[in-house]
């Protein structure tokens, strides 16, 4: 390849194909003070793309909690770190791979696995727990239906290869995501607290290491790729290619090669592959770095410095060790049969400097590659009119017993064992629960402590009230904790909206990374690791604002992990926090109108800290058998899905009406009990004898409390004084809620179709 001069790039303006603007190119010339070459250029437009520099989220991430007693690592590394007790740490991470899953799915979720579970190996940690969070469009579409087997085949082809467990996660299914699927994928991991490793390049003159898979051509500005307004107009060589028994190997190599404590730093080589590892690693230690390409092992003749430093190939790691213990590295990666190479040095004068043939092909300053990228204050400003507030309620209501029917139907709420089936859940025989729980729980090796891990988002309250629906994320995730036995310790975010470039899009940001912050302050649950991934569009269309929260917890004792289906006949069912019957937000006026509709539902986070407070000290009094939240499909959905859990029925009273209402108010009066999703809710299973107390401890938190029922049969029944609401077999339900999925997937699937 011959590439083109300095003079050239400039008066044709090639760098916009490589995704900088006239003015960040322009900024580019005036701080080097000269014209860049064909490979500087490259190595500013991936580390200035919105995916490597958050140029449009910085400002707005500054706001989040990141301290607190529990974090021993915050944001700025590969993972962050919480203190998890007994001497041990946590490190765990989410991030997206959106853009290359809607292209090749299988390859783009594998590869996004891949990606997130190197994070974590790189602190040093050994890597224990997958979950993941899906968004996709409807499922009566033949390619939303391809894409999706795909990408769930792709998670569990690459998680189940390397042996580690993916225990929980989401799947939402809704037209705004018919083009641009999300893709969230989230690792966990244990080590020793005192025994962190960071990715810093620090020691004048110790050596610089490239080790793992060769590198190639593919994945090449996949970091631009990520932060392209239509990812469908992209090549597919911006996508990786995974090999997940390679990533084994590596991964096991580099925990060995950590436990020598001869690493100094080390690196995956991820969105923008050696560009991003060398100048981040340089940047946090303040130094510089020097490579020598011709000595980066390829698969391919004739690459050039330019791709090398752009390739995005997988399983590959930058490390720095001491000088003098070359040889401990390359013993190591011998015996696991691995590539390594010692390509450069530290230096301590602040560039970036890259050899090959003899040249110098590159040489800047780190800062100006990593600190000082561009940091935009994008405008923001509200929609000229508020989403779902003009929409109306129907009329008339169709049946309870049919609606609650349609509901557990939903993809979006049915049961999801046709994905998680296809995954390894309990690998290394660690998981206490798996899938299908409130939160998954897992043992943790030289402990008697459990880990409690979820992942939640809301696009349609987000979409509706942003500042509201991201306070309502962190909340829901902190109750599945709560609700498991667990208590929370911090959390991990993927932040999924559209174009930050429009203001209303800026506005959802703004507001959605508000709320958060204001629920993590609230809830104790600083934000120790992230993601941003913005330009989720396609054809003009954006997202829902998905803010996706992966949130960990201590169960401090096996006792007090507590299941979310009933246990047991003849126990009373109480129902913490507020009877509201709004529909604001449901997923079940969202159905009828077609569209999310009202506002997002009403959510007071002080008395979701009382709530979970309470909850927390009753499982630790045993006074709690079974706990589950009140979300998606509202109260009548949590009560079918503690039913199906425990193969058993449950009978409850709803509060009695006015007896003057009219018909259709009274189908408004049913329908919003039953299906209001209205946050600080939840569901207990309580012994006969634990019934008063439960309800006094409620009454001294100042925490609405009813006994609504009791467990028993094999039916769901809700009746008020004088009808049936739902009376229906639970067998009936199951087989609808269990069989939704199955047997909107025997379709075909074709690629293309």
């Amino acid at each position: 390849m011959v590439e083109p001069k300095a003079e050239q790039i400039r008066n044709e303006r090639l760098y916009r194909g490589m995704g900088l603007t006239d003015a960040e190119y322009d900024c580019i010339v005036a701080q080097l003070g000269r014209l860049p070459n064909w490979v500087e250029t490259g190595l500013f437009s991936v580390l200035w793309s919105e995916h490597c520099s958050y140029k449009s989220s910085r400002r707005y991430l500054k706001r989040f909690p990141t301290n607190g007693p529990q974090v021993l690592q915050g944001p700025g590394e590969n993972a962050g770190v919480v203190d998890f007790g007994d001497g041990i740490g946590i490190a765990f991470k989410m991030e997206s791979h959106n853009h290359p899953s809607a292209i090749e799915p299988y390859q783009g979720a594998a590869t996004g696995v891949g990606g997130i579970l190197r994070d974590i190996f790189t602190m040093g940690a050994r890597p224990i727990a997958f979950l993941n969070s899906l968004r996709f469009g409807t499922l009566d579409e033949a390619h939303t239906r391809y894409l999706f087997a795909n990408v769930v085949a792709g998670i569990g082809g690459y998680g189940n290869c390397v042996g580690i467990p993916t225990v929980a996660g989401e799947a939402v299914f809704d037209e705004v995501y018919r083009d641009n699927p999300l893709v969230n994928a989230m690792c966990v991991g244990v080590l020793p607290a005192d025994g962190m490793v960071r990715g810093t390049a620090s020691g004048v003159g110790n050596p610089v290491f490239v080790v793992g898979a060769r590198t190639g051509r593919d994945g090449i500005h996949g970091a631009t790729f990520a932060s392209a307004e239509d990812p469908h107009e992209k090549e597919r060589s911006a996508v990786q290619v995974g090999d997940p028994f390679f990533g084994k190997l590596l991964m096991e190599a580099c925990l060995e090669l950590i436990a020598t404590g001869a690493v100094v730093g080390i690196q995956d080589m991820g969105a923008a592959g050696l560009t991003s590892s060398s100048a981040e690693m340089a940047s946090r230690a303040d130094g510089g770095i020097e490579l020598y390409l011709d000595a980066v092992p390829v698969r391919e003749d004739g690459m050039t410095p330019y791709e090398m430093m752009l390739s995005e190939s997988q399983e590959r790691m930058l490390v720095v060790m001491e000088r003098g213990k070359e040889a401990v590295a390359e013993a190591i990666f011998a015996k696991w049969g691995l590539p390594i190479a010692n390509i450069g040095r530290v230096t301590d004068d602040g560039r970036l400097r890259l050899w090959f043939r003899g040249e110098c092909v590159a040489d800047v300053p780190v800062s100006l590659l990593v600190d000082e990228a561009p940091v935009y204050d994008r405008p923001v400003a509200a929609p000229a009119a508020l989403p779902g507030r003009e929409v109306a309620l129907p009329e008339t209501f169709p049946a309870p017993e049919t609606a609650l029917r349609e509901l557990l139907g939903h993809p979006s709420v049915a049961d999801k064992r046709w994905i998680y089936r296809q995954y390894d859940t309990t690998v290394k025989a660690a998981t206490r629960v798996g899938p299908g729980g409130d939160a998954a729980v897992l043992r943790v090796p030289g402990t008697n402590r459990l880990l409690a891990l979820c992942c939640d988002g809301n696009g349609r309250y987000v979409y509706l009230n942003p500042r509201k629906g991201g306070a309502m994320a962190v909340a829901e995730a902190a109750r599945n904790i709560v609700c498991a036995g667990g208590q929370p310790l911090a959390i991990t975010n993927c932040l999924n909206f559209g174009n930050p470039e429009k203001p209303e899009i800026m506005y959802q940001f703004a507001e959605a990374t508000a709320g958060m912050s204001e629920a993590c302050l609230a809830l104790n649950t600083p934000v120790v690791s992230g993601n941003v991934s913005f330009y989720n569009e396609s054809r003009s269309a954006d997202i829902h604002p998905t803010p996706v929260i992966g949130m960990v917890g201590v169960i401090e004792d096996e006792r007090y992990v507590t299941p979310n289906a009933f246990q047991q006949a003849d126990h009373a069912v109480v129902l913490l926090g507020v009877e509201d019957d709004s529909l604001d937000g449901s997923l079940y006026w969202k159905t009828l109108a077609g569209q999310p509709a009202g506002d997002a539902p009403a959510f007071d986070l002080a008395a979701e800290v009382n709530l979970q407070n309470l909850v927390h000290r009753l499982i630790r009094e045993g006074r709690v058998v079974s706990a589950h939240d009140v979300s998606d499909g509202g109260l009548a959905v949590t009560l079918a899905e503690l039913c199906i859990g425990g193969g058993m029925g449950v009978v409850v009273e709803a509060p009695a009406g006015a007896a003057d209402l009219s018909a259709s108010q009274a189908s408004l009066r049913a329908a919003g009990w039953l299906f209001s999703e209205a946050p600080s809710r939840i569901c207990l299973e309580v012994r006969p004898t634990d019934v008063a107390e439960v309800l006094a401890a409620a009454a001294e938190a100042g925490v609405p409390a009813r006994q609504i029922g009791w467990t028993g049969g094999s039916r769901l029944v809700v009746r008020t004084t004088c009808e049936d609401w739902v009376n229906v077999p639970v067998a009936e339900l199951a087989q609808v809620y269990q069989d939704a999925l199955p047997n909107r997937m025997q379709v075909p699937v074709t690629p293309g179709a």
